[in-house]
């Protein structure tokens, strides 16, 4: 009967003890690697975030606290028209150029939050990392984007003036998450912008338009080249017949001499009357 009775109080004292393991189990948080951990106070004379960020791994929770998670590791988000791993919203940027004209464009954003900021990031905003890029982030990026495309036009950012939209929209929101310990080291478009259809077959006609353009003035450049060419040879050709007649003129005898150097010493044979050899056989007078 003793060992029964003892037996009875190990086995309730083992289950005493699963229940205060499993209480102080269930009144923690992990904070996984790659975050860091804000702990927020609710009740009591120190309620309000705690200042000091909570490193990786397993944390007391006591009644009253909750602790909220933040990445700390760099990280890539973008905000595109389809779904992603974030949800199905459509979350494409829209702008405009400097005339009004309307656009979308899919931007990817490259950032990182410097831990010993994450308490007073969560202080100013009261949201979760995910919140952050959904919302105050997310508008940033739009507001930048927006306020240098209109300083262009549509045909500025087509040809090739978007990098520069996109990197003077980088410039601004660096400028303004930092004070906040976040670092924005990248900004990208993915894919291209979305014009309006009626825009872009515009853009597309004036560029074939301009490329036959080149292509004529380099066909008109290449006859006029050819052209060139030809009247210099035409007047190389006069210049040498011009010095041949001039030589011929001065040298009469230059001829016979030529055709002696071709004659084969027979005389030709002649008919009928009046009919004379080409070369004058008559010895020149002395």
């Amino acid at each position: 009967m003793p060992n029964t009775k003892l037996f009875g109080r190990i086995i309730a004292g083992l289950a005493v003890l699963g229940l205060l393991l499993f209480g102080l189990v269930s009144c923690g948080t992990t904070v996984e690697p790659g975050n860091v951990g804000v702990k927020i106070r609710t009740l009591g004379g120190a309620a309000g975030v705690d200042r000091q960020p909570l490193s990786s791994g397993w944390h007391f929770k006591g009644i009253g606290e909750r602790i909220v998670e933040y990445p700390v590791i760099q990280r890539t988000y973008s905000y595109t028209r389809e779904p992603d791993e974030r949800g199905p919203e459509n979350e494409e940027i829209a702008f405009a150029d400097n005339t009004g004209l309307p656009m979308t464009a899919d931007v990817a954003i490259t950032l990182q939050v410097n831990p010993a900021s994450a308490p007073k990031l969560y202080e100013t905003y009261r949201l979760t990392f995910d919140q952050l890029l959904d919302g105050p982030i997310r508008n940033d990026v739009r507001s930048a984007i927006a306020a240098e495309a209109e300083r262009v036009n549509v045909d500025a950012l087509y040809s090739g003036g978007r990098q520069l939209v996109i990197q003077r929209a980088l410039a601004r929101v660096s400028a303004r998450w930092a004070r906040h310990g976040v670092t924005v080291t990248q900004l990208d478009w993915i894919g291209t912008i979305r014009y309006p259809d009626v825009i872009l077959q515009a853009i597309q006609a004036k560029t074939r338009t301009d490329q036959e353009t080149l292509t004529a003035r380099a066909q008109v450049a290449k006859a006029q080249a050819q052209a060139e060419a030809q009247i210099a040879a035409a007047r190389g050709q006069a210049e040498s017949i011009r010095i041949i007649n001039e030589a011929l003129a001065a040298n009469p005898r230059y001829v016979e001499l030529k055709a002696v150097e071709k004659w084969d010493g027979k005389l030709p044979q002649v008919t009928g009357a009046g009919g004379a050899p080409f070369i004058n056989l008559r010895e020149p007078p002395r």
